[in-house]
């Protein structure tokens, strides 16, 4: 699996389709794959939604519910959940011609469980001639209409339309605009208001295959404004270190992430989630019987800051539901390696860590994430360089990927030397989410055996006001 697709949210339902090959475990041709949650924690699989057929085999896309029947291929009384998606000819491609990537539709009239493709397919031909995929479709209420972002090469491309099925070009954005060192993929915009404030903003994602900050596969973020027509960024009044691109997740396994559209009565969050992997090895990790994963789900905030606002995120609420025994620990002088975890809380490696560390006598201090075998995955606090280091070098099976062990860092915002981390452990992957998600990293890991242990040490003396670790329950049933 990889990209994930049709994220909405419909009769008490996630929907969470995804890219699937069903005949391998590497890229191949590619269908819809579909699972459905009422949590967020729980998925069920479904069977596959999309299949190829004579327009070519099914990438990314989005889908919406149509409560007004504007599409016409339900009803008011019965709406139809609507999937737009691109299409790609692999053949078309092959043969050196271009417009091979279009846009489809498909709907269902039965909660997602079924799904019919439009006969009048594609809705929207290929005015590029190469890259043009990825639509992610939004009702955009002030001007009733429907809107469609879509990446095309450099930029992405915004479309207009009332049905759904005719479309209008609006206008471009991106093209003198932020890292291009790789094809532009999987855009999403939305509208996210600024906490503590009644200004909002609109935020657009977009991720590029190649050029995130450390290697491969990453998705970057502008601020800016929409006025049904055109996206105008903000101008970034203090740019990050060495580079004016702002990166979502400075780890390396947070790609082609998008929103769910719709959600529960109430629920104003902007929920999101991304495929866990980088296109560098995404084919050769060591797993069996099965290849990919999603990230935790999070929520999206936009937050005030020095340079303008910025885009956070932090593991959804309901991931609280899985916590189990907790060892709780108070303030203390931390001088010598302390450990955080005792055998009992530690089966099966899944563990939730929330520290609140004060490191301003010390030049810096780590978490050492370690099995019996001697694996261990780093992520350290580098006061000297002020940036955050997740070290995977000797993490267990490394050898499918040269660009597997590269040190991965981000920058260390702001000036204040009090962190909150919380940090979530699997047996194949680490989540940090640094001061409520000002930074972020995600990262695989392919140890032989779960981590067991967690060692907190540092370089000089510092303060742990406090910590909770959680053992988690699986979401495997």
């Amino acid at each position: 699996m990889n990209d994930p697709n049709g994220m909405v949210y419909d009769h008490g339902e996630y929907h969470l389709f995804y890219q699937y090959n069903p005949h391998g475990n590497k890229w191949g041709p590619m269908h819809w794959g579909h699972a459905i949650s009422r949590d967020l924690l729980y998925w069920e699989s479904l069977p596959i939604a999309l299949f190829p057929d004579r327009l070519g085999a099914i990438f990314s896309g989005s889908a919406v519910a149509d409560p007004a029947n504007s599409a016409g291929f339900g009803s008011r009384a019965n709406p139809a959940l609507v999937a737009m998606y691109t299409y790609h000819d692999q053949r078309r491609q092959d043969l050196g011609q271009t417009g091979y990537e279009s846009q489809g539709l498909a709907y269902s009239l039965d909660r997602g469980r079924s799904w019919a493709t439009y006969s009048g397919n594609p809705v929207l031909a290929n005015p590029a001639g190469r890259d043009f995929r990825d639509p992610k479709v939004f009702w955009h209420a002030p001007t009733g209409r429907w809107l469609v972002v879509l990446a095309a090469g450099d930029h992405v491309a915004f479309y207009s339309s009332r049905d759904l099925r005719h479309w209008s070009h609006e206008s471009d954005f991106g093209s003198e605009h932020g890292a291009h060192d790789g094809v532009w993929e999987c855009p999403d915009l939305i509208s996210m208001p600024i906490e503590g404030t009644s200004r909002s903003r609109y935020v657009l994602l977009v991720s590029i295959g190649k050029g995130g900050p450390n290697g491969g596969s990453a998705t970057q973020y502008f601020v800016g404004d929409f006025d049904g027509h055109r996206f105008t960024a903000d101008a970034v009044r203090r740019a990050p270190p060495a580079s004016a691109v702002r990166w979502l997740d400075y780890g390396t396994d947070d790609y082609a992430g998008s929103t769910w559209s719709g959600g529960k009565a109430g629920d104003t969050r902007r929920l999101f989630i991304g495929w866990m992997s980088n296109w560098q090895y995404a084919a050769d990790v060591p797993t069996q019987g099965w290849r990919s994963a999603m990230t935790l789900p999070r929520e999206l905030r936009l937050v005030d800051a020095d340079g303008g606002p910025e885009l956070r995120s932090r593991p959804v609420a309901e991931l609280a539901a899985l916590r189990r025994s907790a060892a709780v620990l108070g303030r203390r002088i931390v001088s010598a390696p302390l450990g955080l975890t005792r055998a009992a809380h530690t089966h099966g490696g899944l563990l939730e860590l929330d520290l609140d560390l004060d490191i301003a006598a010390a030049t810096g201090c780590e978490l050492l994430f370690a099995n019996a075998r001697g694996e261990h995955t780093t992520f350290r606090i580098n006061a000297a360089k002020r940036r955050f280091e997740l070290d995977r070098s000797a993490s267990g099976a490394v050898d499918f990927s040269p660009k597997f062990t590269a040190l991965q860092s981000a920058p260390w915002a702001g000036g204040s030397r009090r962190l909150r981390l919380r940090i979530y452990l699997d047996q194949s992957s680490i989540e940090v989410f640094v001061n409520d998600g000002e930074t972020v990293l995600t990262a695989l890991v392919f140890p032989a055996t779960p981590y067991d242990s967690v060692v907190l040490r540092g370089s000089g003396t510092f303060v742990l006001n406090a910590a909770t670790v959680y053992e988690l329950g699986s979401i495997w049933r």
